[in-house]
């Protein structure tokens, strides 16, 4: 059995729940249920099998929801209320044995990078759904499946690289989110005006103003 190092596996699991929640939940129990890791005692619930048969199904019903163009996007704003607290919550669950300060730590800090995971990526999707075409999107979702499930082997492995990888990660997520919300206010105001009606006003305005 591998003796998972808890600040990588607080920094995946918070990290995967942005992005993938119940895959997270699901491989993690996978993974203590056949003794390939030791989960945290707090986390021991994920490999019972009720647990498992719940975050299964609903494992599924995100990886089909999130190959469908716009769905994708309503599905990303309702589960906004779900991973960003769950993120904090795993990671307070690594660090349950520690003192109060610790827990209260790695659950801010654990919840903060589920809320940037999940901003990036339901930024980028709604964005990529502007495009008329479905293949960018099952291409993009394809990839968050084979992120998620390669960066929790590499954090149960490979804990070191992960954490730089994460830190590399958290670094390029401050640099882009500032962008992804300029284009999503963008695409806010051309869906609330899609025909220009509002800038053609200002325009008429201006226009009679300088007369």
């Amino acid at each position: 059995m591998i003796e998972a190092t808890p600040l990588a596996l607080a920094g995946a699991l918070s990290w995967a729940s942005g992005l993938r929640l119940y895959l997270a939940l699901f491989v993690a129990g996978m993974l203590g249920r056949f003794h390939i890791v030791v989960l945290p005692q707090a986390l021991e619930v994920l490999s019972h099998t009720p647990v498992l048969i719940a975050t299964g199904a609903l494992m599924l019903v995100e990886f089909l929801a999130d190959k469908i163009p716009a769905f994708d996007s309503a599905w990303d704003g309702v589960q906004t209320f779900v991973r960003v607290p769950a993120g904090a919550l795993l990671a307070w669950g690594v660090f349950a044995h520690a003192s109060p300060e610790v827990q209260a730590v790695a659950a801010l800090l654990g919840g903060a990078l589920a809320a940037g995971t999940h901003a990036a990526k339901a930024g980028t999707r709604a964005l990529v759904n502007t495009s008329p075409e479905p293949f960018s999107n099952w291409g993009l979702s394809f990839s968050e499946d084979a992120l998620v499930a390669g960066g929790l082997a590499l954090a149960v492995t490979h804990p070191f690289a992960f954490l730089i990888a994460l830190a590399a990660f958290v670094l390029l997520l401050a640099w882009m989110l500032p962008k992804l919300w300029r284009g999503v206010r963008g695409l806010w105001r051309r869906l609330r005006d899609p025909f220009g009606r509002r800038s053609t006003a200002t325009v008429m305005t201006d226009t009679s103003a300088r007369r």
